[in-house]
């Protein structure tokens, strides 16, 4: 997980400039390229999803999608068309998409398996370490750019992604593939139509939105609104992404006297506070101070959000990944073209109030899921008891 995560950040913030730089593309082709892509990976999670939980080995699955990313990433060091590496490159990215929903599902897996009831800390750490990754990354990014240029850079994220492959191949073990039976499949394809499962979907890629337009829109509004520098930004990145892994961690270790539901609406509560004091704010410095609220928030969604959607699904970790990761490429999808024109309109300010209002609907649908819950709990026992006594 930590050399995915510093694969993936090593390109990711030079990538628009290597295709307006280099390919000669307009922003907003640019644009259209990251949509095709990143719904290609939707398509591919979601046919894998519940295949992968019916006896198909996971390590294979795993190998499959990073050589599929590797060869993704060396496709750039060949095609220098546009219209080539559109169909290319999404179709690469789309095959690798599965590489954080299977290894989450695997871990799963191993979790159940040496029966631990640390699972919620467990899956906290791993994206932990995919969240270093991002520490580390950008300034191999650099290096790598400086060395060789944007062939350095793909040439660097390929050679990665192709020692992850060895990795897997030589130390992940291949676990016992379990037969399929009719009722684990009706168990799966019920949830696929419960409102329990498609209710907080709908709020994670609301949530994912905000984090999104967040990033985007804050280093702008900074600069235009505020009239701060290039310091308050970096520092305001950086104290948020420093402050994510710690609270990550203990949050993760809370996972077992505390339930994931509670800590979602509670990231919801901490979220439009924040966003209620940047709407207002008038200086950098209480952005900086208001990074710990932000951090908390998103180490809230990465880190206890996998471990949600487990818990609604513990008999199928590969649909229920798929799920929160569905959710993630969504939502972000759904950001970073909104964020834009939000903020083009209406200004960098309302920005904020947009993702206060997409928040507030967030908790609300997440409170409603939590009320209809306990009302089928409270059902399930009257029939259970209605059904000892007949």
């Amino acid at each position: 997980m930590l050399l995915l995560g510093t694969g993936v950040s090593i390109t990711m913030p030079y990538l628009s400039l290597y295709f307006t730089e280099d390919i000669g593309m307009s922003a907003g082709a640019f644009g259209v390229f990251m949509t095709v892509s990143s719904l290609s990976g939707v398509v591919v999670n979601s046919l894998i999803a519940r295949r992968s939980d019916r006896g198909l080995d996971r390590k294979w699955i795993i190998m499959f999608a990073i050589i599929s990313s590797a060869l993704g990433y060396a496709s750039y060091l060949v095609f220098h068309n546009y219209f080539i590496l559109l169909i290319v490159v999404s179709l690469f990215s789309g095959l690798g998409a599965p590489i954080m929903p299977q290894i989450f599902a695997y871990a799963q897996e191993s979790a159940n398996a040496s029966h631990s009831d640390d699972k919620t800390f467990a899956m906290s750490t791993l994206r932990s370490l995919f969240s270093l990754g991002f520490l580390i990354g950008p300034l191999a990014g650099t290096l790598f750019l400086s060395w060789m240029g944007y062939k350095g850079l793909f040439l660097g994220t390929t050679s990665i992604y192709l020692i992850i492959a060895s990795l897997v191949f030589l130390f992940l073990k291949k676990h016992a593939v379990e037969k399929s039976t009719g009722k684990r499949k009706s168990i799966a394809t019920a949830s696929l139509k419960n409102r329990q499962i498609w209710l907080p979907f709908i709020a994670f890629i609301f949530l994912f939105a905000v984090i999104a337009i967040n990033s985007l829109n804050t280093p702008l509004f900074i600069m235009n609104e505020l009239h701060g520098t290039h310091t308050d930004v970096g520092l305001v990145v950086s104290v948020c992404a420093g402050l994510e892994i710690p609270i990550m961690l203990v949050l993760g270790a809370l996972g077992r006297k505390i339930s994931n539901h509670t800590l979602m609406m509670t990231a919801c509560v901490i979220a439009i506070i924040y966003y209620i004091m940047i709407s207002v704010s008038t200086q950098s410095w209480q952005l900086i101070a208001a990074q710990l609220l932000q951090a908390s928030f998103i180490a809230m969604v990465l880190g206890n959000g996998l471990s949600y959607f487990m818990n609604l699904l513990p008999n199928s970790p590969g649909l229920s990944t798929t799920i929160y990761s569905n959710g993630s490429i969504i939502g972000r999808l759904v950001g970073n073209l909104g964020g834009g024109v939000i903020a083009q309109f209406a200004g960098f300010r309302h920005v904020y109030w947009v993702c206060l209002a997409l928040v507030i609907f967030s908790l609300f649908i997440l409170w409603r899921t939590r009320l209809g819950a306990e009302i089928g709990v409270q059902t399930g026992q009257t029939q259970s008891e209605s059904g000892s006594l007949q």
